[in-house]
């Protein structure tokens, strides 16, 4: 069976091209506001795409969150979203944002280690709780963060809250696309790193966010996600997949009050 129309959100949202130019020139003008309290490009591994922006709140930090992009493992980097970390920042709390590699230079499996290790630099130079969320793939790498064998513990027991919001959390579905000729999934690969597969983690609070208008298939990979893992289960009302992450910049949402009220 077909499932590349199941899981093709750009086809079925209006006006999609245009988000992508949206979020650049917002990035960009965030970037350019916050000044010297952007710190971009920090390197957390050998390749060009290991690195991340660290955004710095006014005064000292309460914690730091960290947002992992989405784009299906293949498309995206860092500098697309950081006007995503505005809700936080308001709030006082710091905000990390990474690249990866990106498929089919790397595997998912290789994305999932890379991502371990930027959490782990950001968790060397920081104190206090880390929260994590990710949009989309981004949702499925911060939900591979609760792995046991993913992180070190003095990084793990950090993590205060976890929110994949619209996340890919079974990667079985996605062997029967055509983008698995550039993602490359196989049986075994789909098994070891799909969320609802892991144990139930234990320690961080867990939600799961996803928009009520986003495609069958991203509501029930949410949906399946919570319930395995007994976490909370946000639907948000007329949201889509590329609309659903905008109230990160919103420091008056309920998103960002979940992040940053820990």
């Amino acid at each position: 069976m077909d499932l590349d129309d199941a899981y093709a959100n750009a086809a079925h949202i209006p006006g999609a091209e245009a988000f992508p130019p949206r979020w650049e020139a917002a990035a960009a003008a965030f970037r350019k506001t916050l000044g010297a309290r952007a710190e971009l490009g920090v390197s957390y591994g050998p390749s060009d795409r290991q690195a991340y922006d660290f955004f710095h709140p006014q005064g000292v930090a309460r914690g730091t969150l960290i947002f992992v992009h989405g784009g299906y493992w293949k498309a995206f980097d860092r500098s697309v979203w950081s006007h995503l970390a505005a809700g936080a920042i308001d709030k006082g709390w710091a905000v990390a944002m990474p690249s990866y590699d990106l498929c089919p230079d790397v595997r998912i499996s290789e994305i999932t280690r890379q991502i371990a290790a930027a959490v782990t630099a950001i968790a060397e130079r920081t104190q206090g709780d880390i929260v994590l969320a990710g949009h989309s793939a981004g949702g499925h790498l911060v939900a591979r963060m609760l792995d046991p064998l993913v992180l070190p513990d003095s990084v793990r027991s950090r993590i205060a809250r976890v929110v994949p919001i619209s996340p890919i959390a079974d990667l079985a579905p996605l062997m029967q696309t055509s983008m698995n000729d550039i993602l490359r999934i196989d049986t075994a690969e789909a098994q070891a790193e799909s969320p609802i597969n892991m144990a139930v983690p234990r320690g961080p609070k867990l939600s799961v966010w996803v928009g009520a208008d986003e495609r069958p298939a991203f509501l029930e990979q949410a949906e399946a996600l919570a319930r395995t893992w007994g976490a909370t289960h946000v639907v948000v009302a007329g949201k889509h997949h590329f609309d659903v992450i905008d109230a990160l910049a919103d420091p008056k949402s309920d998103l960002t009050a979940l992040l940053t009220d820990t």
